[in-house]
C-alpha cells in the first residue's frame, strides 16, 4: 500500500493538489499540505470512534464509507490534525488515496504536483519517512494552532 508523504520544503502553494483531489480533502497552509495520514488501524482515532463502523482499513488506506456515514461529527472531531470534514451533505470526507479511482494507482494530487512536493512512500526513502512525518506532525501543530 502506497501513503501519501509531503514534502514542505517543495511546496510552492500552487494549490494545484487541492483543485484535484476528487475527496476536497487538501488543504495547503503556509507551505504545508494537510492531508489524511492514514493510521495504523490500532491507532486511528477516527476508525476507533464512528458509531456505525462506516471508517475502516482497506489496503493500508482509512476510508469513510459514505453509504455508512450517518454524518455524526465524531470522526472529524478525534482527528488531531484536522483532515476529515463534512460535506455539504453532512458526510464526513477525508483522503482516501484515489482507491476508488477506476485505472489509478497514484493518487491525484501527486500526478499533479509538479515539485514533487507530494509523492507517495514507494518514492521515498523509507529510512527518511519517520523523520519527515515526525517534522510534518510538528508543523501541523504550530499552524494549528495560529
Amino acid at each position: 500500500m502506497k501513503e501519501l508523504v509531503s514534502r514542505p520544503e517543495l511546496c510552492e502553494e500552487c494549490d494545484k493538489c487541492e483543485r484535484e483531489c476528487p475527496q476536497n480533502a487538501i488543504r495547503v497552509i503556509n507551505g504545508v499540505v494537510i492531508h489524511c495520514l492514514h493510521c495504523a488501524p490500532d491507532r486511528a482515532p477516527c476508525l476507533g470512534i464512528c458509531p456505525e463502523e462506516a471508517i475502516e482499513e482497506i489496503d493500508g488506506a482509512i476510508v469513510i464509507d459514505e453509504d455508512v456515514c450517518i454524518g455524526c461529527g465524531l470522526c472529524r472531531d478525534a482527528c488531531p490534525i484536522g483532515a476529515i470534514h463534512m460535506d455539504e451533505t453532512g458526510i464526513a470526507k477525508k483522503c482516501n488515496l484515489c482507491i476508488n479511482q477506476e485505472n489509478q494507482e497514484t493518487p491525484l494530487c501527486v500526478l499533479t504536483c509538479p515539485t514533487g512536493g507530494l509523492c507517495t512512500d514507494s518514492e521515498e526513502m523509507a529510512s527518511d519517512k519517520r523523520e519527515k512525518v515526525a517534522k510534518e506532525l510538528e508543523r501541523l501543530k504550530m499552524i494549528m494552532k495560529y
